[in-house]
């Protein structure tokens, strides 16, 4: 069975790392350090799930996300934000995100998260 695909798009090294570290066993991953960068990986190989930092510099993560959804409308975007601002989560989802996780995210719950959605 071929692994679902998931792409991360984060600004910081350290979350792109622990969630390589949570993930990389069981999906195939792509990585993105921005939303352009985001954008252009979900042209260059369509992603299953991706996993949005709300807060990055340029181009933020609502804004990725409606572009992600304009790429590849079927992916289910997983909005992962540091606050616990239910008004963004709200935006996000209205926007088309699948779901919302706070950071910091253990090990268990985002295993749960992506699941739910794969």
């Amino acid at each position: 069975m071929m692994k679902k695909r998931i792409l991360i798009c984060d600004d910081e090294e350290g979350i792109r790392e622990s969630l390589k570290l949570i993930l990389e066993k069981d999906y195939d991953l792509t990585f993105a350090q921005n939303g352009d960068e985001a954008v252009l990986a979900m042209k260059a190989s369509p992603a299953d799930i991706a996993i949005l930092d709300i807060k990055m510099p340029k181009k933020d993560g609502l804004e990725t996300l409606k572009e992600l959804k304009k790429v590849n409308p079927s992916s289910k975007v997983i909005i992962a934000t540091g606050y616990k601002s239910v008004d963004i989560a709200q935006e996000a989802l209205s926007l088309g995100a699948s779901d919302y996780i706070v950071k910091p995210f253990d090990r268990e719950k985002i295993k749960r998260v992506i699941q739910k959605h794969s």
